[in-house]
């Protein structure tokens, strides 16, 4: 029996739910990076990138290139870089819309300290 495409789409999502492949996944929207470039960006172990970018490269997300002692990463598709700008739009209108609603709480009026019937 074929798994449901919602599923498929929650384990995608699971896939990108760690904030190291998130951030790969950004770099690599510039364009292909060698592994040492993208260790000094995202400034963890070899070990854990390597993980990371395991993960990445079995969920079809990334491809790798080896030439000589260099593994280059690369998205899979334009589709990821957009994406990636997708999700970056969609949290600035949510935090945008906050900012708007915290705006106006400080510009409400105080109200007043003693609660009504309470007055001395």
């Amino acid at each position: 029996m074929p798994v449901p495409l919602y599923q498929t789409k929650a384990e995608f999502f699971r896939t990108l739910g760690h904030p190291v492949r998130i951030r790969v996944l950004e770099l690599l929207g510039d364009g292909p990076l060698a592994v040492r470039d993208l260790l000094a960006d995202v400034e963890i172990e070899a070990s854990s990138l390597s993980q990371q970018l395991a993960v990445l490269r079995r969920a079809g997300i990334v491809t790798s290139t080896r030439k000589g002692g260099t593994v280059r990463y690369a998205l899979a598709g334009p589709d990821v870089a957009d994406l990636m700008r997708a999700a970056r739009s969609f949290l600035a209108q949510i935090l945008n819309s906050r900012a708007e609603l915290l705006d106006e709480l400080r510009d409400e009026p105080t109200a007043d300290p003693q609660p009504p019937g309470l007055a001395a």
